[in-house]
């Protein structure tokens, strides 16, 4: 089939975008053909259609999202004008339909989080087949709590039995079935552990040097965007605590769609704690390439070069980090969010686990890991075969086959309105 995956953004290191990029890995190896259709792609995306119109990030957008969860009550001009908006930017996407002629489409989370309701009006018109992969619902976000538009999100978000819902983890899953009647498929975060990690090379030999990391330096990788729920105020808090070993603090991810004030307050945190703290969004990248007079290193690259992971989220949909760690073998620190107790903590991996704050316990689990060679290579073997048998790519491959055929049969069964 030609499948199109659509989104606000199919680039960068956020978890969407990654875990859209091994579902079409998987759906290529399966002999489908996959075309990405974003309002923001990496600027070597061979296969994609993009339409600006769709970013989150433009100042319509943004203006109505903002209006939209400004309050409690129903407002019925505002979701007039978001209908409007719906049909004008289904306008511009008709004719990259047109173009690609898509077989079935895969909805990469903007139809979980509240951003594309045009996509649904094209849906609906062409009687696609369709698959929305649900990476956190609104009622998730604690900034959807209050909202003007609660039918568009009763109704829309996530549309109804006519497309296979995809879950990413058993709370989300149960809550979509209480709250909105919606069954759904299972597909937790993943990777391919079949797969040898990347190693050193000539390229990223001088990740630490082009950082400004000096020899002997301890390096701390938060693999993660800059945003509250990724409590990076706690790796500050660890980083501190082990002044001894010289360390640094590296950030790879960049702020995002929630501001920059997080990242200024961690700033001043840093610098009151004497923690070198470095974000490193310029550095880092999904692939590697140059951007004017300097590198860009992939995230496995800067994997690699770190002697810890440091984890300690409040909230994640489910945890593309802690994949990442075990796959790099890697130890990790992880908060224990609830995703995580429900879904990942019951199989047995073995991580240092931080609750509200970095305790002594905290700080010799890390300090044992690091100074113990043996221990550290038991533990990372031990969380490596644990995650290919139950989040690799056996798995993906399964739950996306079964996705693919609910779905068409779906389309064909679905009384279609308008």
């Amino acid at each position: 089939m030609r499948v199109v995956m659509a989104s606000t953004r199919l680039a960068g290191t956020d978890g969407v975008s990654l875990e859209a990029a091994k579902m079409r890995e998987v759906l290529r190896a399966a002999g489908h053909e996959v075309w990405y259709l974003a309002g923001e792609l990496e600027p070597d995306e061979e296969q994609g259609v993009l339409v600006p119109e769709m970013h989150f990030a433009r100042p319509e957008v943004r203006a109505l999202t903002e209006r939209a969860f400004a309050g409690e009550g129903r407002d019925p001009r505002l979701i007039q004008e978001i209908e409007e908006e719906a049909v004008r930017l289904a306008a511009r996407l008709e004719p990259a339909f047109e173009e690609l002629r898509p077989d079935l489409l895969v909805v990469q989370n903007a139809w979980a989080i509240p951003m594309q309701l045009a996509l649904w009006r094209l849906v609906q018109r062409r009687r696609l087949p369709a698959v929305s992969h649900n990476h956190d619902y609104p009622w998730e976000r604690p900034r959807f709590e209050r909202s003007h538009v609660r039918p568009l999100l009763e109704r829309y978000f996530p549309p109804d039995h006519a497309v296979v819902q995809l879950s990413i983890n058993s709370i989300a899953q149960r809550e979509l079935e209480e709250r909105r009647g919606l069954d759904s498929l299972l597909l937790p975060n993943v990777m391919d552990y079949d797969r040898a990690p990347p190693g050193f090379d000539a390229f990223n030999a001088d990740f630490r040097e082009t950082l400004g990391i000096r020899p002997g330096q301890l390096l701390l990788l938060q693999p993660t965007r800059v945003v509250p729920r990724k409590r990076i105020e706690l790796a500050v808090d660890l980083a501190a605590e082990l002044a001894a070993r010289d360390p640094v603090l590296l950030v790879s991810h960049a702020a995002g769609d929630e501001g920059q004030d997080y990242r200024r307050g961690l700033e001043t945190y840093a610098h009151e704690r004497g923690v070198d703290l470095r974000f490193a969004s310029e550095y880092v990248a999904p692939r590697r390439r140059f951007a004017g007079q300097h590198k860009v290193y992939s995230l496995w690259d800067a994997y690699l070069h770190a002697d810890f992971v440091t984890y300690p989220s409040r909230y994640e949909g489910f945890g593309n980090a802690m994949l990442e760690a075990v796959w790099m073998n890697k130890p990790l620190l992880i908060g224990r969010y609830p995703v995580y107790l429900a879904d990942v903590r019951p199989k047995g991996f073995r991580f240092v686990e931080v609750e509200d704050r970095i305790t002594p316990e905290v700080v010799a689990g890390v300090t044992r890991l690091l100074d113990d060679a043996e221990l550290r290579q038991r533990v990372v073997e031990h969380n490596r075969a644990l995650a290919r048998r139950h989040f690799g790519y056996g798995t993906l491959r399964k739950v996306t086959r079964a996705a693919l055929e609910q779905a068409r049969t779906r389309a064909k069964e679905a009384r279609w309105s308008n």
